[in-house]
């Protein structure tokens, strides 16, 4: 019999705020492809169904996460009330092995599915509200990370998914080392394996002669697109036309756009906002670079998906990014924050194609062998029957120990 694990995230495709929602889905694919039942609890998204079976994984979407609440943190204990009502009604059902709860929003529900049924509790922190804001300065701030040590705490294991991450919640919470296993993000390179009319596509976005730099990434701060602007006029004065293409969305995108406009660069820079994932597939595919400016970025997926894609990628020296970027040899590695560093990085790849290359072949072969969801899967997998077996073995001891006779 499968066994049966319940995962909890506060995001799932086509619901997608980050790369956690990618992350999510892709794990629970696999995992389901070898042999686990996979139940996946998360809010719902217009006009995705409450209930379905996606490539193998089921998909439950805790209905009316869409009406409006007075804030988000009113908001996250509505979902987990009805991320509760879902999972314990499954649990009834058929019994479920463990929990895999996805970052603090989900916390309270799986520390109840903990709690209430006993369930052994793994969690993925796949960042942290002090890495995010460079501290706590806030009540809520100061909430959100009250509850990120208790989800940590309550965990049998903490996946993290870098060494920084890694150093970053022991520093934080101090946890044992013993307690933490990392698991890195992975990507699925068949998905870009696929025959489509690039010449077409470039030439929605530029000429035959300009080279398209793009950016994938949520429109925030830590993300460094500010970074990224400021460099541009330095890149087009020595590689005119050069065409940039920003993806994704975000409570900073109209500070950007109003960059842009004051640098003077509006006509090389455009927003495109969200992108489907089927035309996302389709950028990457046209690009010449792929910028990752990150100011914190505890893994930095985009990275991968770029490698995948055999474009050369140029990134910061932020947080996780460093485990798996290394420099001249599968990408360019500049300082965050670092203007010219930056456009350093970008104009080097683009002027020297001998160089691009080498960084596309050995980047392609990495995520080939290292960091694709199947080997990822694989490891999710044994942290899973490790912990099913030390939680078993500690039943086992609670029920040999001696019942002494009260006097």
């Amino acid at each position: 019999m499968s066994k049966r694990v319940l995962m909890l995230s506060w995001e799932y495709p086509p619901r997608i705020i980050g790369g956690l929602a990618r992350v999510v889905a892709e794990l629970s694919k696999q995992l389901a492809a070898n042999g686990w039942e996979v139940h996946v609890v998360t809010a719902d998204h217009p006009g995705a169904a409450e209930h379905e079976n996606d490539n193998g994984v089921f998909v439950h979407r805790v209905k009316s996460q869409t009406d409006p609440t007075p804030d988000f943190v009113t908001w996250i204990s509505r979902l987990n009330i009805g991320l509760l009502q879902y999972a314990i009604e499954l649990h009834r059902n058929a019994p479920f092995d463990l929990v895999h709860a996805h970052d603090w929003m989900v916390c309270d529900a799986a520390w109840v599915m903990k709690k209430g049924f006993g369930l052994p509790l793994v969690s993925t922190m796949h960042a942290t509200e002090s890495g995010r804001m460079k501290g706590i300065h806030t009540d809520l701030q100061r909430y959100i990370n009250q509850i990120e040590w208790r989800l940590t705490f309550e965990s049998w294991k903490v996946i993290v998914n870098s060494t920084h991450m890694f150093h970053e919640l022991q520093n934080q919470f101090h946890l044992p080392m013993d307690k933490m296993r990392v698991i890195p993000n992975g990507i699925n390179p068949e998905n870009f394996d696929f025959e489509f009319d690039a010449r077409s596509a470039r030439g929605q976005y530029a000429s035959e002669w300009e080279k398209i730099v793009l950016f994938v990434g949520r429109m925030v701060q830590e993300k460094g697109v500010q970074v990224l602007l400021n460099a541009i006029p330095s890149i087009l004065s020595q590689s005119p036309g050069t065409q940039f293409l920003m993806v994704g969305t975000g409570y900073f995108l109209g500070d950007l756009k109003a960059q842009a406009e004051h640098l003077g660069i509006s006509h090389n820079v455009k927003f495109l906002g969200y992108v489907s994932d089927p035309d996302l597939l389709r950028l990457y595919k046209i690009a010449d670079v792929v910028a990752i400016p990150s100011l914190y970025e505890p893994f930095g997926i985009v990275a991968l998906e770029g490698m995948a894609a055999k474009v050369p990628v140029v990134t910061s020296d932020a947080g996780g990014l460093t485990d798996f970027v290394e420099h001249g040899a599968n990408g360019l590695t500049t300082y965050a924050g670092d203007t010219h560093s930056l456009a350093w990085g970008i104009l080097e790849v683009m002027r020297e194609p001998e160089l691009a290359d080498r960084i596309r072949v050995e980047a392609y072969d990495r995520v080939s062998k290292i960091y694709n969801w199947k080997v990822i899967s694989r490891q999710t997998a044994q942290l899973y029957e490790d912990v099913l077996a030390d939680a078993a073995a500690k039943d086992a001891a609670v029920e040999r120990q001696p019942v002494t006779a009260k006097k």
